[in-house]
């Protein structure tokens, strides 16, 4: 399954970052902890020169919690600032509002200033929105800064500067593109819902059976058709002429996925080599 992915205003995202990037003190790189690796920004060295960097896996509330705290474990034996946040529950800000500011180098005399970058869809406005609280206020322009983009001060201590969703030409791991886009950070028009579903049946149906057969009231050992088929049939979706509404089932499974419906799943782990995303990725899934 091929994914167009890279729309063309990605490269000015990219330089806006780069030239913004020296104005800030911090980076806040949001990853989303069902697939922190995958999320991850590759060329983030890049676009950040030397500026410190705090990985914050968000939606954490979305993720299998076992698996996420192998994920901390990982990024933390290479020498990386992590943590993991609920955004809907506001857990895990405190501790990231102290990682923060033991990340800081400068003196205190000015507020520590902060640019959160991250693929589409990851929580980075939520997680802005939640840090500042209702008391946030939005400064003036900056010189040197885009003119849309402002900062937000959340106390005499730190700002934060929001920026748009970010994405990379070309994937080394085709997986990583499923995966991309059943997290949705890619466009939903350029994708095959009913392929995504496929894949993503195919895992759940091995990691997660329990998960699949506790929300849909299906035998994980069917075949993805045949569960988007019987999903279909629980709820009604029903096309013109009577059949079964296929492409409904795939989006409504990808819906409650994203959303967290089917509980805490995660669709990768540390050190994971092979396995189904690679076969899934080289094969007609559908």
């Amino acid at each position: 399954m091929d994914i167009q992915w890279y729309p063309g205003h990605m490269v000015k995202t990219k330089n806006v970052i780069r030239e913004n990037m020296k104005l800030v003190d911090i980076v806040l790189e949001l990853t989303d902890a069902r697939a922190p690796l995958s999320t991850h920004i590759p060329d983030i060295n890049n676009l950040t020169g030397n500026r410190d960097i705090v990985m914050v896996l968000n939606k954490a509330d979305l993720a299998d919690k076992k698996i996420t705290d192998l994920w901390i474990k990982y990024f933390k034996k290479q020498g990386v600032r992590v943590i993991a946040v609920d955004t809907l529950r506001k857990s895990g800000f405190k501790k990231l509002y102290n990682l923060i500011r033991s990340a800081n180098k400068k003196t205190m005399i000015s507020p520590i200033r902060c640019m959160v970058i991250g693929v589409p869809n990851v929580g980075k406005s939520s997680l802005i929105n939640q840090m500042a609280g209702r008391k946030s206020v939005r400064t003036a322009d900056t010189p040197g800064i885009t003119r849309s983009k402002m900062w937000l001060k959340v106390d005499s201590i730190l700002e934060l500067l929001d920026t748009p969703g970010i994405l990379w030409p070309k994937f080394e791991d085709r997986a990583v593109g499923i995966k991309l886009a059943i997290l949705g950070s890619i466009k939903p028009e350029l994708l095959n819902f009913e392929q995504l579903s496929v894949a993503l049946l195919k895992y759940l149906s091995v990691k997660y059976p329990h998960s699949l057969k506790a929300r849909y009231n299906v035998d994980p050992d069917m075949s993805p058709m045949g569960i988007l088929e019987k999903i279909a049939q629980h709820r009604g979706f029903l096309a013109a002429g009577g059949n079964l509404n296929i492409d409904r089932s795939a989006k409504t499974l990808i819906h409650e996925f994203r959303q967290g419906v089917l509980g805490g799943v995660s669709l990768e782990k540390p050190e994971e080599k092979g396995g189904f995303w690679d076969k899934i990725s080289n094969q007609d899934i559908v």
